[in-house]
């Protein structure tokens, strides 16, 4: 029947369009086919941006030889991760537990009932073609044993996703959470380990939290450490803003040039946070010009924001990493002029042996320039000649949960750095995922030119979105994004959670694969566990609403082993217990005008855990925090509750300055 990608509304799958390998999309359809045909399936995952699943794409899938196997032997199934990641989950565990690591392309061999029963990652032509031919002798000479194995394999890792014991997070795990991190700190270059380094996010703002809530000098200390060597490093775009997937050394110096949404969204939101805890004005520079790239560079039509940018640059046909981003001394000069251009070198560890390949240097800013003007100017001017080279390709699907992380960043940073066109850029990216991502009452996963997918929402996209709708309701005081979060974390208490408190990655009505999805380690994004718990408190905390309170700590609690074991894969975790233990602390500020505005500027800039804020008229209907509370001497007014025990109202900054202080 032939490649049966073109309607596809994944660019990824969408690149593989044209393949004479006859590609379809992962449905009941491919499996049925199997069983007629009497072949096994050949699962291949990766994602848009991916540098090596190109690779793989080029030399094999492009391949007529290679095609030729493919199409007589097997039926061959595309999946792109990002877009099915309950599919994806399950085959790396299946890859994982087969050859000790995971990682994309992902190629994996299953029965027609979709058992594994091999699995890899990339592999050369002429490997993947001998492989091929392995596994069409196994399959027909040894059938029975094949599908046994495979039948066990997948017994094996049913088993695996069964929930562990429960164990509390408390203030004690969270204080040795910081030890342990301490031990794997790296304080000459920032980070956690050695190369290759990709940010912490959740860990950085889990260590902002502690530090928030107990004043520990040490979680500062590291988090505006790996903050700043970050920022300085050429993993973050010096002329333009935004940060790359993760830096291949220790330094920080040369990233892998992939630039992900929920890298970037994460980041914006610790840099404001590091803002708001120190005052430091380069955590406020990189927040602002992080936000304007997720704007700029990743915002769409319809307000939603786009997956990433590529890791490779066509050059000539032919995919060239970081051909966008890297300088020689001798383009900068031609740029900037001679003494500009060797000035902007030495600024910039732009060097005549270069950092990178060919000899050209990533840039970094090691210090800040002298002379701003100068600087901004350089600057600019380098821009534009950049945006005359060649550019990366953009995934452009707008992936529900990722747009839940930006829309918290960009609500967060809006009213932090005072700057309300993020909060607008948030309000708009709200109302797109609202109004086309809720189909018959339930999310989908993601879309793409205005059209949604079929692939149904799994946890994170309920609990990411609705952390970022809860953000957006507390920076704008529209009572319609609680009610909007309300409603898609009913959803996820109804389908998504078990009795013990554990929460599946999908929900009790999907398609049922060989195993149900349990993540609960924070890796590149927070666990579709830990954003619920998150949200889930959250929205307890605005609320009063106790069954979503113990949700939240039913759900810590299962993965509070983790937390204990390894905090650099439990960040998000953690940071939602910092809130948890502190207990909540809500402010409601009532009436408007410049002393109401003064009033939640104050109560913004506290940097407790707990924290939630809820502002608008006295006795507003949808915002319970605001229920019963009026002015006072007609004056506009703050009500401050700590643990679920209230202080007298406030009308003045000061006093309330007064009840939000620790202790």
């Amino acid at each position: 029947m032939g490649n049966r990608l073109a309607q596809s509304t994944s660019p990824y799958l969408l690149q593989h369009a044209d393949n004479p390998v006859h590609w379809q999309e992962w449905g009941p359809e491919a499996f049925a086919e199997a069983r007629r045909r009497d072949v096994p399936v050949l699962l291949s995952v990766g994602y848009a941006a991916c540098h090596w699943c190109h690779v793989m794409a080029h030399e094999s899938f492009e391949d007529e030889r290679v095609a030729e196997v493919v199409n007589a032997n097997f039926v061959p199934v595309k999946v792109d991760r990002e877009e099915r990641p309950d599919v994806d989950a399950v085959y790396m565990n299946a890859t994982t537990a087969l050859t000790g690591h995971g990682g994309w392309p992902m190629t994996c061999v299953l029965t027609p009932d979709g058992d594994p029963f091999f699995a890899g990652t990339y592999f050369p032509r002429e490997q993947f073609l001998a492989l091929l031919a392995n596994v069409t002798r196994v399959w027909t000479e040894q059938r029975e044993d094949v599908v046994a194995s495979g039948a066990h394999i997948a017994g094996q890792l049913r088993e695996m996703t069964a929930p562990g014991p429960s164990s509390a997070i408390t203030t004690e795990t969270l204080a040795s959470a910081v030890t342990a991190l301490r031990q794997h700190f790296d304080p000459a270059r920032g980070g956690f380990g050695g190369a290759p380094k990709f940010p912490p996010s959740m860990v950085l703002e889990f260590l902002l939290r502690h530090h928030g809530r107990t004043g520990d000098a040490d979680a500062l200390s590291m988090a505006r450490r790996t903050c700043e060597a970050m920022a300085r490093g050429g993993i973050y775009d010096q002329l333009a803003g935004g940060f790359a997937r993760y830096s291949v050394d220790a330094d920080w110096v040369v990233p892998h040039f992939e630039n992900m949404l929920y890298d970037n969204a994460q980041l914006l939101r610790v840099f404001a946070h590091l803002w708001r805890a120190t005052r430091d004005p380069l955590a406020r520079r990189i927040a602002s010009e992080t936000a304007d790239f997720i704007i700029r560079d990743l915002g769409t039509e319809s307000g939603g924001f786009a997956s990433a940018l590529d890791a490779d640059t066509e050059v000539d046909g032919v995919g060239v990493e970081g051909a966008t981003y890297a300088w020689t001394p001798e383009q900068l000069v031609d740029v900037l002029g001679a003494e500009d251009g060797a000035r902007a070198a030495a600024l910039l560890s732009v060097t005549k042996t270069g950092t990178f390949e060919h000899g050209a240097s990533t840039l970094q800013l090691r210090s800040d320039p002298e002379d701003e003007q100068w600087w901004s100017q350089a600057r600019a001017r380098l821009v534009a000649a950049r945006n005359q080279r060649p550019q990366p390709a953009r995934d452009d699907k707008v992936v529900t949960s990722w747009n839940g992380l930006a829309l918290a960043a960009l609500a967060d940073a809006g009213v932090l750095l005072e700057r309300p066109d993020l909060v607008d850029a948030a309000r708009r990216c709200a109302e797109f995922v609202i109004s086309e991502h809720v189909v018959d009452g339930r999310l989908r996963r993601a879309s793409r030119d205005g059209v949604v997918g079929a692939a149904a929402g799994v946890a994170d996209d309920h609990g990411n979105l609705a952390e970022g709708l809860l953000a957006l309701h507390q920076a704008t005081g529209d009572p319609r994004w609680l009610a909007e979060a309300g409603t898609i974390l009913e959803v996820a208490l109804e389908h998504f959670r078990d009795e013990d408190g554990s929460v599946h990655d999908t929900a009790d009505d999907a398609e049922q694969l060989f195993a149900r999805p349990r993540s609960q380690g924070d890796n590149a994004e927070p666990s579709g566990a830990s954003s619920l718990a998150g949200a889930w408190l959250l929205h307890a905390t605005l609320t009063g609403s106790s069954r979503h309170r113990e949700a939240a700590e039913s759900t810590l609690a299962s993965l509070g082993a983790l937390a204990a074991r390894d905090p650099r894969f439990a960040g998000w975790a953690l940071a939602t217990a910092e809130a948890a233990v502190t207990g909540p602390l809500q402010v409601a500020i009532v009436g408007d005008g410049p002393a109401a505005e003064a009033m939640l500027a104050t109560a913004r800039a506290s940097t407790s855990p707990g924290l939630v804020i809820a502002h608008g008229e006295p006795d507003s209907l949808g915002q319970p925090l605001l229920e019963a509370r009026p002015l006072v001497g007609g004056d506009p007014t703050a009500y401050v509750c700590r643990g679920f025990v209230c202080d007298a109202p406030v009308t003045d900054v000061e006093a309330l300055r007064s009840a939000l202080a620790p202790g």
